[in-house]
């Protein structure tokens, strides 16, 4: 009977060892508003860049016009729902060098090669990452009901020795 006890005290112990391990990282975030009321988000990964659900911008550091055309799967589980899978959004993006044609891009909220779900993808010898999708879905609205409001971040850097397109 006492190794009994001693056997689940040490599971136990063991169990609120691995919660510990478990819990998720926080990540630094900066934010800089300038005066013109420009808001700058910076991550360790760098600066995250807002598109708004059919706007153009050009960014000029990068020589490209980057535009959010829309997003074209969102599977996210819904707030205040279990699901089993958390679900995946796809932004598609366009993007067009100063001396390049347009190509479009679908940039994941996760990473998942084997259904072709990829969060960066490289364009121009950048590495474009998608890094935020709202609004996130809610279970009383329907899905239907973001199309239109959708706002992305994406992280642009210089392309690194892993690529996901080619």
């Amino acid at each position: 009977m006492m190794y009994l006890k001693t056997i689940l005290l040490g599971f136990g112990i063991l169990s609120l060892m691995n919660c510990k391990s478990q819990k998720s990282k926080t990540e630094d975030v900066k934010v800089e508003v300038a005066e013109k009321g420009d808001v700058k988000t910076s991550t360790k990964e760098g600066e995250i860049i807002y598109l708004k659900e059919g706007e153009t911008q050009f960014l000029k550091e990068y020589q490209m016009n980057v535009t959010f055309k829309g997003i074209s799967e969102d599977s996210r589980c819904p707030k205040d729902v279990q699901c089993v899978w958390s679900g995946v959004a796809v932004a598609q993006i366009e993007v067009m060098g100063t001396s390049t044609r347009p190509m479009n891009l679908q940039i994941a909220s996760i990473e998942n090669a084997g259904k072709n779900y990829h969060k960066s993808a490289v364009f121009n010898g950048y590495e474009i990452q998608l890094a935020e999708v709202t609004p996130y879905p809610e279970n009383s609205k329907g899905k239907d009901a973001l199309k239109g409001s959708y706002k992305i971040g994406i992280i642009i850097k210089k392309a690194g020795e892993k690529s996901t397109t080619k």
